[in-house]
Protein backbone atom coordinates (compact mmCIF):
# COMPACT_ATOMS: atom_id res chain seq x y z
CA UNK A 1 0.00 0.00 0.00
CA UNK A 2 1.44 3.61 -0.76
CA UNK A 3 1.95 5.05 2.18
CA UNK A 4 0.85 8.92 1.23
CA UNK A 5 -2.74 7.09 0.61
CA UNK A 6 -3.44 5.23 3.67
CA UNK A 7 -5.40 7.88 6.34
CA UNK A 8 -4.94 7.59 9.56
CA UNK A 9 -6.99 7.75 12.60
CA UNK A 10 -6.47 9.23 16.45
CA UNK A 11 -6.74 6.59 19.56
CA UNK A 12 -6.76 6.59 22.89
CA UNK A 13 -6.51 4.38 25.80
CA UNK A 14 -8.05 5.09 29.63
CA UNK A 15 -5.02 3.28 31.34
CA UNK A 16 -1.73 3.92 32.30
CA UNK A 17 0.93 2.29 30.40
CA UNK A 18 3.81 0.25 31.71
CA UNK A 19 5.88 0.92 28.34
CA UNK A 20 9.35 2.03 29.16
CA UNK A 21 9.99 3.46 25.75
CA UNK A 22 8.70 6.94 25.01
CA UNK A 23 5.33 7.72 23.58
CA UNK A 24 2.54 9.96 23.44
CA UNK A 25 0.23 8.05 26.13
CA UNK A 26 -0.50 8.53 30.14
CA UNK A 27 2.23 6.09 32.19
CA UNK A 28 2.88 5.23 35.54
CA UNK A 29 6.98 5.06 34.62
CA UNK A 30 9.15 7.64 35.98
CA UNK A 31 11.01 10.08 33.18
CA UNK A 32 11.20 13.48 32.16
CA UNK A 33 7.59 14.04 31.27
CA UNK A 34 5.49 16.84 32.78
CA UNK A 35 3.21 15.09 34.68
CA UNK A 36 4.33 16.02 38.56
CA UNK A 37 3.81 12.98 40.54
CA UNK A 38 5.82 13.57 44.24
CA UNK A 39 9.08 14.18 45.75
CA UNK A 40 12.07 11.71 46.70
CA UNK A 41 15.40 12.06 48.14
CA UNK A 42 18.41 13.06 45.89
CA UNK A 43 20.13 9.67 46.93
CA UNK A 44 17.26 7.76 45.98
CA UNK A 45 16.65 9.81 42.51
CA UNK A 46 19.94 11.28 41.75
CA UNK A 47 18.70 13.71 39.10
CA UNK A 48 20.28 16.74 40.33
CA UNK A 49 18.47 18.84 37.90
CA UNK A 50 15.12 17.72 39.44
CA UNK A 51 15.89 19.27 43.05
CA UNK A 52 13.22 21.40 44.76
CA UNK A 53 14.75 23.49 46.83
CA UNK A 54 11.30 24.92 48.76
CA UNK A 55 11.08 20.88 49.62
CA UNK A 56 14.68 20.87 50.44
CA UNK A 57 14.60 24.38 52.58
CA UNK A 58 11.72 23.22 54.66
CA UNK A 59 13.29 19.81 55.24
CA UNK A 60 14.13 19.89 59.03
CA UNK A 61 16.67 17.31 58.78
CA UNK A 62 18.33 18.89 55.73
CA UNK A 63 17.80 16.76 53.45
CA UNK A 64 17.86 17.82 49.41
CA UNK A 65 14.72 16.64 47.33
CA UNK A 66 13.90 15.95 43.59
CA UNK A 67 10.40 16.42 42.12
CA UNK A 68 9.95 13.20 39.98
CA UNK A 69 7.71 12.85 37.25
CA UNK A 70 5.96 10.15 34.48
CA UNK A 71 6.86 10.21 31.56
CA UNK A 72 4.73 9.50 28.20
CA UNK A 73 5.07 5.91 26.84
CA UNK A 74 4.47 4.16 24.62
CA UNK A 75 1.10 1.51 23.97
CA UNK A 76 1.86 -1.93 22.19
CA UNK A 77 -0.76 -1.90 19.46
CA UNK A 78 -2.16 -5.40 17.54
CA UNK A 79 -4.13 -6.03 15.25
CA UNK A 80 -5.84 -9.49 15.56
CA UNK A 81 -7.41 -10.85 12.14
CA UNK A 82 -10.07 -13.77 11.66
CA UNK A 83 -9.12 -15.54 8.39
CA UNK A 84 -11.87 -18.54 8.35
CA UNK A 85 -13.57 -18.70 5.16
CA UNK A 86 -16.33 -16.70 6.12
CA UNK A 87 -13.85 -13.96 5.83
CA UNK A 88 -13.79 -14.60 2.51
CA UNK A 89 -17.05 -12.81 1.66
CA UNK A 90 -17.39 -10.63 -1.28
CA UNK A 91 -20.31 -7.88 -1.15
CA UNK A 92 -19.70 -4.31 -1.60
CA UNK A 93 -16.36 -5.50 -0.62
CA UNK A 94 -14.06 -8.65 0.59
CA UNK A 95 -14.04 -8.62 4.07
CA UNK A 96 -10.38 -9.24 3.88
CA UNK A 97 -10.08 -6.02 1.59
CA UNK A 98 -11.54 -4.29 4.97
CA UNK A 99 -9.73 -6.34 6.98
CA UNK A 100 -6.46 -5.12 5.24
CA UNK A 101 -7.43 -1.24 5.06
CA UNK A 102 -8.12 -1.12 8.66
CA UNK A 103 -4.97 -2.70 9.47
CA UNK A 104 -2.94 -0.75 7.44
CA UNK A 105 -4.68 2.18 8.82
CA UNK A 106 -3.99 0.80 12.05
CA UNK A 107 0.06 0.10 11.69
CA UNK A 108 0.30 4.00 9.71
CA UNK A 109 -1.36 5.38 13.08
CA UNK A 110 0.77 3.71 15.23
CA UNK A 111 3.97 4.41 13.76
CA UNK A 112 3.31 8.35 13.72
CA UNK A 113 2.91 8.06 17.31
CA UNK A 114 5.68 5.90 17.69
CA UNK A 115 4.00 2.83 19.18
CA UNK A 116 4.51 -0.41 18.35
CA UNK A 117 2.68 -2.51 15.96
CA UNK A 118 2.14 -6.20 15.48
CA UNK A 119 -0.50 -8.21 13.49
CA UNK A 120 -1.87 -11.77 14.58
CA UNK A 121 -3.55 -13.72 12.02
CA UNK A 122 -5.89 -17.31 13.22
CA UNK A 123 -8.49 -19.48 12.23
CA UNK A 124 -8.43 -23.34 13.22
CA UNK A 125 -5.03 -22.44 14.34
CA UNK A 126 -2.86 -19.30 14.72
CA UNK A 127 -1.03 -18.79 11.48
CA UNK A 128 2.56 -18.58 12.10
CA UNK A 129 2.86 -17.04 8.26
CA UNK A 130 0.41 -14.45 9.35
CA UNK A 131 2.31 -13.59 12.69
CA UNK A 132 4.00 -10.16 12.60
CA UNK A 133 6.03 -8.86 15.36
CA UNK A 134 5.38 -5.82 17.33
CA UNK A 135 7.58 -3.15 15.64
CA UNK A 136 7.79 0.67 14.67
CA UNK A 137 8.82 -0.14 11.55
CA UNK A 138 5.74 0.20 9.36
CA UNK A 139 7.04 -0.99 6.11
CA UNK A 140 6.72 -4.58 6.55
CA UNK A 141 2.97 -4.02 7.90
CA UNK A 142 2.18 -2.43 4.86
CA UNK A 143 3.61 -5.88 3.10
CA UNK A 144 1.46 -7.86 5.20
CA UNK A 145 -1.91 -5.78 4.28
CA UNK A 146 -1.37 -6.07 1.08
CA UNK A 147 -1.15 -9.41 0.97
CA UNK A 148 -3.98 -9.93 3.13
CA UNK A 149 -6.10 -8.00 0.80
CA UNK A 150 -5.48 -10.81 -1.83
CA UNK A 151 -5.48 -13.67 0.30
CA UNK A 152 -8.00 -16.50 -0.22
CA UNK A 153 -8.89 -18.36 3.18
CA UNK A 154 -9.65 -22.39 3.30
CA UNK A 155 -12.87 -23.43 3.98
CA UNK A 156 -11.95 -23.63 7.95
CA UNK A 157 -13.70 -22.06 11.22
CA UNK A 158 -12.57 -19.15 13.43
CA UNK A 159 -11.64 -21.48 16.85
CA UNK A 160 -8.08 -20.35 17.45
CA UNK A 161 -9.14 -17.39 18.33
CA UNK A 162 -8.41 -18.57 22.83
CA UNK A 163 -4.79 -19.37 21.84
CA UNK A 164 -4.08 -15.51 20.69
CA UNK A 165 -3.22 -14.37 23.83
CA UNK A 166 0.15 -16.44 23.53
CA UNK A 167 1.27 -14.26 21.47
CA UNK A 168 0.31 -10.91 23.15
CA UNK A 169 3.04 -9.14 25.44
CA UNK A 170 2.54 -9.21 29.40
CA UNK A 171 1.82 -5.60 29.26
CA UNK A 172 -1.70 -4.45 28.61
CA UNK A 173 -1.76 -3.45 25.35
CA UNK A 174 -4.39 -2.33 22.55
CA UNK A 175 -5.88 -5.31 20.46
CA UNK A 176 -8.46 -4.25 16.81
CA UNK A 177 -9.80 -8.09 16.82
CA UNK A 178 -11.11 -8.19 13.31
CA UNK A 179 -14.02 -10.82 12.76
CA UNK A 180 -17.81 -11.21 11.07
CA UNK A 181 -18.03 -12.65 14.82
CA UNK A 182 -20.18 -15.51 12.85
CA UNK A 183 -19.00 -17.62 15.99
CA UNK A 184 -21.54 -19.31 18.18
CA UNK A 185 -21.75 -16.95 21.35
CA UNK A 186 -20.63 -19.30 24.50
CA UNK A 187 -17.40 -20.31 22.35
CA UNK A 188 -17.03 -16.54 21.51
CA UNK A 189 -17.25 -15.56 25.34
CA UNK A 190 -15.12 -18.62 26.36
CA UNK A 191 -12.74 -16.65 23.41
CA UNK A 192 -13.04 -13.37 24.68
CA UNK A 193 -12.45 -14.39 28.71
CA UNK A 194 -8.63 -14.99 27.75
CA UNK A 195 -7.96 -11.47 26.29
CA UNK A 196 -9.38 -9.46 29.22
CA UNK A 197 -6.20 -8.11 30.14
CA UNK A 198 -5.76 -6.55 27.13
CA UNK A 199 -7.99 -3.33 25.54
CA UNK A 200 -9.89 -5.06 22.98
CA UNK A 201 -11.68 -3.30 20.47
CA UNK A 202 -14.15 -5.97 18.26
CA UNK A 203 -14.46 -4.61 14.54
CA UNK A 204 -17.55 -6.69 13.54
CA UNK A 205 -17.71 -7.07 9.46
CA UNK A 206 -20.67 -7.78 8.09
CA UNK A 207 -22.13 -6.28 4.30
CA UNK A 208 -25.32 -5.60 3.09
CA UNK A 209 -25.34 -7.96 0.70
CA UNK A 210 -25.38 -11.04 3.42
CA UNK A 211 -28.50 -9.66 4.59
CA UNK A 212 -30.13 -6.57 3.33
CA UNK A 213 -29.55 -6.69 -0.38
CA UNK A 214 -31.45 -10.12 -0.59
CA UNK A 215 -34.40 -9.96 -3.46
CA UNK A 216 -37.85 -10.33 -1.62
CA UNK A 217 -38.86 -12.78 -3.89
CA UNK A 218 -36.82 -15.02 -6.05
CA UNK A 219 -34.11 -18.34 -6.05
CA UNK A 220 -30.41 -17.81 -4.14
CA UNK A 221 -27.81 -19.68 -4.44
CA UNK A 222 -26.12 -19.52 -1.15
CA UNK A 223 -22.63 -20.97 0.84
CA UNK A 224 -20.66 -21.81 4.10
CA UNK A 225 -17.67 -20.33 3.40
CA UNK A 226 -16.67 -22.17 6.34
CA UNK A 227 -17.56 -25.89 5.33
CA UNK A 228 -18.01 -25.23 1.67
CA UNK A 229 -21.80 -26.42 1.68
CA UNK A 230 -24.27 -24.87 -1.03
CA UNK A 231 -28.01 -24.38 -0.74
CA UNK A 232 -30.58 -23.30 -2.73
CA UNK A 233 -33.26 -20.64 -1.62
CA UNK A 234 -36.46 -19.83 -2.76
CA UNK A 235 -37.04 -16.25 -1.56
CA UNK A 236 -39.91 -15.10 -0.33
CA UNK A 237 -40.76 -11.14 1.10
CA UNK A 238 -41.90 -13.58 4.37
CA UNK A 239 -38.90 -15.66 4.70
CA UNK A 240 -36.67 -12.16 3.54
CA UNK A 241 -37.97 -10.70 6.80
CA UNK A 242 -36.77 -13.83 8.86
CA UNK A 243 -33.41 -13.21 7.78
CA UNK A 244 -33.23 -9.49 8.46
CA UNK A 245 -34.54 -10.04 11.78
CA UNK A 246 -31.95 -13.06 12.25
CA UNK A 247 -29.34 -10.64 11.77
CA UNK A 248 -30.88 -7.94 14.44
CA UNK A 249 -30.74 -10.10 16.51
CA UNK A 250 -27.81 -11.16 16.22
CA UNK A 251 -26.18 -7.73 16.47
CA UNK A 252 -28.31 -7.23 19.45
CA UNK A 253 -26.82 -10.51 20.90
CA UNK A 254 -23.33 -9.40 20.02
CA UNK A 255 -23.45 -6.14 21.69
CA UNK A 256 -24.87 -7.43 25.56
CA UNK A 257 -21.73 -10.08 25.33
CA UNK A 258 -19.00 -7.23 24.39
CA UNK A 259 -20.71 -4.79 26.52
CA UNK A 260 -20.82 -7.84 29.46
CA UNK A 261 -16.83 -8.10 29.28
CA UNK A 262 -16.34 -4.40 28.70
CA UNK A 263 -15.34 -4.19 24.86
CA UNK A 264 -17.91 -2.05 23.42
CA UNK A 265 -18.31 -3.46 19.87
CA UNK A 266 -17.75 -1.19 16.01
CA UNK A 267 -20.08 -2.47 13.68
CA UNK A 268 -18.36 -1.91 10.17
CA UNK A 269 -20.32 -2.32 7.03
CA UNK A 270 -19.47 -2.26 3.31
CA UNK A 271 -15.93 0.21 3.97
CA UNK A 272 -13.97 0.96 6.39
CA UNK A 273 -13.98 4.90 7.61
CA UNK A 274 -11.36 6.01 9.80
CA UNK A 275 -13.04 8.67 11.40
CA UNK A 276 -15.37 6.37 12.50
CA UNK A 277 -12.91 4.72 14.83
CA UNK A 278 -11.64 8.08 16.02
CA UNK A 279 -14.82 8.89 17.01
CA UNK A 280 -15.39 5.55 18.77
CA UNK A 281 -11.72 6.16 20.63
CA UNK A 282 -13.64 9.63 21.64
CA UNK A 283 -17.20 8.23 22.69
CA UNK A 284 -15.99 5.13 24.91
CA UNK A 285 -12.64 6.47 25.74
CA UNK A 286 -12.46 10.33 26.32
CA UNK A 287 -16.15 10.13 27.87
Amino acid sequence: MVEGQIKEFTYQVGWRSRGRHPGRHASAQRGLGMEFRGHAPLISYPDPRRIDLRQTLRDPFDQVWVRIFNQKSSVPVFVVCDLSGSMSFSGHMRKLEIAAEIAASAAYSAFRVNDPFGFIGYDEIIRDDWVFTSTTKVHGAFDLTERLANYRPAHVAATALGDVAQLLPRERSLVLLISDFHTPLPQLADQLGTLARHHVVPLVLWDAAEYRSLPEFGIAGVADCETGARRTLFLRKHYRARILQAFEDRRAALEKLFMSVDMPPLFIEDRFEPDDLTEYFYQFVAA
